[in-house]
C-alpha cells in the first residue's frame, strides 16, 4: 500500500509503515520539475542524484531540450528558457499504484510562453521492482521548431562515481557508453554501485514505446551513464500552434545487474498496452 505527503511543490510517496520515501516529485516555483530521490526497490540506496558536480543543471529524473525555436531548456543559464510548474495536486492512490500530473509552462528568456508540458506519471510498486510510466505531452502555444541536437528529452541521472563500476545494456546489445551513445534502441538499462547502498548494484531501465516518433529512438548515453531517449538526434521537427506531441515511456527500477529477460518481458508488456 502506498501513502503520500503532499504540498503544492512536493509530493512524497512512501510504502505503508516506512519512513523513507520511495519517490519524491518536486515542482519548485519557477524552476524545472524533477523526481528525486527515487529509492531502489528494496529500500537500500538512492537511484537518482540531484545537481551532481559534473553536471549541476541535472536533477534526478527530469526533462530538458536544447533547441526550441532557438531557445535552450537543458542547462540553466541566463540566456536559457525557464520552467513554471503549476502547483501539484495530490496523487490518486489505489493500493500499490499512484498517479499524478505535473503541468509546466516553458517560456523563452523574454518571458514569452512557448509550450505547455504535461508529465502524467503512474508509479506501481511491484516489490522486487518499481515501475514508473510517463505520458509526456508537449502542447505548442506558438508554432515550434525543435532543432537537431546530440541529446535531449527525458533524462535520468544516477549517482555515478569513477569507482561505481557502472554498466550499460541496450536492447541492441551495446554494453558501454561509447558504443551505445547516439544509437537506436527499444530500451536502455544502467546499473551501478550507489554511495548509500552496501549490498550490490542497483539500476534503472528506460523503455521506448513503439508508438513514439522515431521508434526505436536514438539515445544519449553519456560518459557518466546518464541516459535519454533523444528524438532530436534523428533531426529537427515541427509542431504547429495548438497541436500536441505525445511520447510514452516506462522506467523500471531493479537491484543487481540488468537482466535481459526481465527487461525484454517488461518491454513486450508495455509495447502491447
Amino acid at each position: 500500500m502506498l501513502q503520500q505527503n503532499h504540498d503544492p511543490r512536493r509530493l512524497v510517496l512512501r510504502r505503508e509503515g516506512e519512513q523513507a520515501p520511495l519517490l519524491v516529485q518536486n515542482a519548485p516555483e519557477n524552476q524545472r520539475p524533477f523526481i528525486h530521490p527515487w529509492q531502489a526497490p528494496d529500500g537500500a540506496g538512492t537511484l537518482t542524484e540531484n545537481a551532481p558536480p559534473h553536471h549541476p543543471w541535472q536533477h534526478g529524473l527530469y526533462v530538458g531540450l536544447n533547441d526550441v525555436n532557438g531557445v535552450g531548456f537543458w542547462t540553466e543559464g541566463k540566456t536559457d528558457g525557464t520552467f513554471h510548474p503549476a502547483p501539484l495536486t495530490p496523487a490518486t492512490i489505489e493500493g500499490n499504484t499512484a498517479t499524478w500530473e505535473v503541468v509546466t509552462e516553458w517560456r523563452d528568456p523574454d518571458g514569452k510562453p512557448l509550450l505547455t508540458e504535461t508529465q502524467a506519471y503512474r508509479l506501481t510498486d511491484k516489490g522486487s521492482t518499481t515501475q514508473l510510466d510517463l505520458d509526456w505531452t508537449l502542447t505548442a502555444t506558438v508554432a515550434l521548431t525543435f532543432g537537431k541536437y546530440a541529446y535531449g528529452g527525458l533524462f535520468v541521472r544516477m549517482p555515478w562515481r569513477p569507482e561505481a563500476n557502472g554498466v550499460v545494456l541496450t536492447s541492441e546489445g551495446y554494453t558501454n557508453s561509447s558504443t551505445a551513445d547516439q544509437q537506436r534502441a527499444r530500451w536502455v538499462a544502467i546499473a551501478m554501485a550507489l554511495p548509500d547502498r552496501e549490498n550490490g548494484p542497483a539500476g534503472v531501465a528506460m523503455l521506448d514505446h513503439p508508438a513514439n516518433p522515431e521508434h526505436p529512438v536514438p539515445w544519449r548515453v553519456d560518459g557518466q551513464l546518464g541516459i535519454a531517449p533523444s528524438r532530436c538526434i534523428a533531426g529537427s521537427w515541427q509542431l504547429a500552434a495548438g497541436n500536441l506531441s505525445l511520447n510514452r515511456y516506462r522506467l523500471m527500477s531493479f537491484v543487481g545487474a540488468p537482466e535481459l529477460d526481465l527487461i525484454e518481458s517488461t518491454w513486450r508488456d508495455f509495447a502491447h498496452e
